[in-house]
């Protein structure tokens, strides 16, 4: 099949309804809540509708009204939703009580029996779905959720390389899915399919084995540089990515990207951030980059471009990143935040 001329690119993953109490009330406070939908690798799709990228996600959601919902949602961002299949119990739900100063962000999820857990191979034609894209893309939550779902990852994966995809993973562990010894097992097996890794020095450790040696931790920045080189040895990726975040506190962090390719590592300047809302920015990092190696940018630029994305996202209330690849242009550039666009 012709490939289309406008760069492609498929998620795979959860889907999930984010209910958040309002303000900066705790959830024993809460009331009423605000009704967002989301997942890791949704969001990774949105950010890359926003850029021009044709985007799709795919998944399972129920045949109900939560369950379109959910579809008409992605679809207001542009999100290609046309390969999502119905049926399951229900639509997972996660719970975002925001952080503030001192007190940290904290989620509960409530995603036992949704619908993607019963998901098996059949359902998806990756042959189709896949064909003529240029990226594949999905995240440790997903093979979380099964032998089933991971051998429907397989397949995607197996289609994708026969294909020509370039694929990628966000290692995206999740104590509350999975122990690190079986997410660490399942996703090795998958890793010698996958292209591009997003993870972070925890992932190296936990899940990997790596062993970061103590001097090297005392250098700032170093811990990562050698989790992402040892993590490129072992599973032959051709990037890896990683973010860097401190702080004080939940309102206030610092911010900064690495990536590690053939041409070395390459980390980009430090944000000061103020946060509105954290969750979603390591999804928002991942579009970034891949958005800059679809567009056969430099290492320099990729990084650069992928921690401006995730900076931004920290402003934005909810998963989704809504910036333009302009808006993060701007900031590159020193844009005026201060000033309003009048």
């Amino acid at each position: 099949m012709k490939r289309d001329t406008k760069l492609a690119a498929v998620t795979f993953g959860e889907l999930l309804l984010r209910l958040d109490p309002f303000g900066m009330d705790r959830l024993t406070q809460a009331e009423t809540f605000r009704a967002r939908y989301t997942g890791a690798e949704a969001n990774v799709a949105v950010s890359l509708a926003g850029f021009g990228v044709h985007a799709y996600a795919v998944s399972k959601v129920p045949a109900h009204e939560i369950g379109q919902a959910c579809i008409n949602y992605l679809r207001r961002f542009g999100v290609d939703t046309g390969f999502i299949v119905r049926g399951g119990e229900r639509l997972g739900v996660l719970y975002v009580e925001t952080g503030f100063s001192q007190r940290p962000a904290k989620v509960l999820y409530d995603r036992s029996h949704s619908s993607i857990r019963d998901l098996q191979p059949c359902e998806l034609d990756w042959e189709q779905i896949l064909a003529g894209k240029h990226w594949f893309h999905f995240s440790g939550t997903a093979p979380a959720l099964g032998d089933n779902v991971t051998a429907v990852l397989e397949e995607a994966l197996d289609t994708g390389k026969r294909l020509g995809v370039t694929t990628s993973c966000d290692c995206n562990y999740r104590s509350k899915l999975w122990e690190p010894a079986d997410a660490g097992r399942v996703l090795s097996r998958l890793f010698s399919r996958v292209d591009v890794c997003i993870g972070g020095v925890e992932d190296a450790e936990k899940l990997f084995g790596v062993r970061v040696p103590r001097n090297v931790r005392r250098r700032e920045g170093a811990a990562a540089e050698y989790a992402a080189q040892r993590l490129r040895e072992l599973f032959g990726f051709a990037w890896v990515g990683m973010t860097l975040r401190g702080g004080a506190s939940a309102s206030v962090n610092d911010y900064s990207g690495l990536v590690c390719c053939a041409e070395g590592c390459f980390a980009s300047r430090p944000y000061q951030i103020q946060i509105v809302d954290r969750i979603g920015a390591g999804d928002a990092f991942t579009a970034g980059m891949v958005f800059q190696i679809l567009s056969g940018a430099e290492p320099a630029r990729v990084v650069e471009f992928a921690a401006a994305a995730a900076c931004l996202k920290h402003t934005i209330p909810g998963d989704f990143n809504l910036v333009s690849a302009d808006e993060v242009e701007e900031l590159l550039r020193g844009g005026e935040a201060a000033r309003v666009r009048r």
